[in-house]
Formats: C-alpha cells, structure tokens, sequence
C-alpha cells in the first residue's frame, strides 16, 4: 500500500452535509447506513407481544369442521391427544380419513362399523410397536368422538361400539363449553 500525505478530513456533520459534504466526497458513495432503531425495537416488541397472545400450550386436539356443529357441554376437561373420530351428516373419518357414509350407518341394523374397527386396531397396533420397551406409557384405548349434534343416537351407537371392539374403550365427546364460542371442553364416557 502507497504513503500518501493524508488531507484534510470533514467532521460526520459537514461529510453529510449537501452543502459542504460534496467536496470531500471525491466521486465515492458512503457505505455506512444509519438503522433507525427506535423503530426496529417497537416492531419487534409488537411481533413478540402478538406471537405471545396466540401462543397455546396444550396445543390443538382437534380441527373443527365447517359441517360439524357441536353441542355445547356445562361441565368439562381438557381433551388429551388422541385418535380422532369425526362424524358429520356425511361421513365418518378418522384422523381426517373417510372410513365410512353416514347414510350407510343410519340404514343398516348391524351394530358394528367394521372399517372403523380395522383402522382403529392398526393404530393400536402401531403405538404398541412404538411403545413395546416403554411402561411408562401403557395402551389406555384413548378415542375423542367429535359428532355433530344433530346425528342420530344410532350412528353415535355404533361408533362407539366400534371403538370399543377395537380396544379403545375410554371415549370421549368433544363439546363447546358453555359461554364460549372455540373452547373445546370433554365429556368423558365411562
């Protein structure tokens, strides 16, 4: 690097200036640029404050349908994470799959759902497969029932049974607490 005898140099108000700043700038473009971080700190308190309001620790258990009206509960728990049983005027799925036609259900006098008992037993039999070597977590045959209240006792009837033929015998219905539009509270089924 060449020695040069160094000239004169502006203070950081006059290099910025329009006025005066030109003369020392000598064709160059400053490479510095000021952040204003008044702003940057409100912003990012903003975010912060709104990721920390939707924040929800149980998380989500179920996903409320459009075509699924539920009934509203007085008394209720938190739902646990479990397989989903979704029964609409529709269809009945489980964990978002179609198993089978309402129409069907409500036609038919047998009282199980056979699809509904096959796909449950492979769920089961997966969670024993992943939990073989683990007895701090034994098979509790936990189902949650989200039915829309206008279904006939019947179907209701025969999906439960249908649960319970497969081993999942602790049932539990997905309601609307009382006075609240989105909370989902639990009615247990013993």
């Amino acid at each position: 690097m060449a020695i040069v005898t160094p000239g004169k140099r502006p203070c950081a108000r006059i290099a910025k200036s329009k006025v005066f700043g030109a003369k020392f700038a000598r064709g160059k473009k400053g490479g510095y640029a000021e952040l204003m971080l008044t702003s940057l700190v409100d912003m990012f308190t903003i975010i912060v404050i709104f990721l920390i309001q939707n924040f929800s620790a149980s998380g989500d258990v179920l996903y409320m349908s459009k075509d699924i009206k539920l009934p509203y509960a007085v008394h209720g728990a938190q739902l646990e994470r479990a397989p989903v049983v979704s029964v609409s005027a529709d269809a009945v799925t489980l964990d978002g799959k179609q198993i089978a036609q309402t129409e069907d259900l409500t036609k038919s006098d047998v009282l199980n759902v056979p699809e509904l008992e096959d796909a449950l037993r492979e769920q089961k039999r997966v969670y024993d497969q992943i939990h073989a070597n683990d007895p701090e977590h034994p098979f509790r045959g936990l189902v949650n029932v989200q039915a829309d209240k206008k279904i006939a006792f019947k179907v209701i009837k025969k999906v439960m049974f249908a649960c319970n033929q497969s081993g999942f015998g602790n049932i539990t219905f997905a309601a609307l607490a009382k006075g609240a539009n989105k909370d989902a509270a639990a009615a247990p089924v013993n």
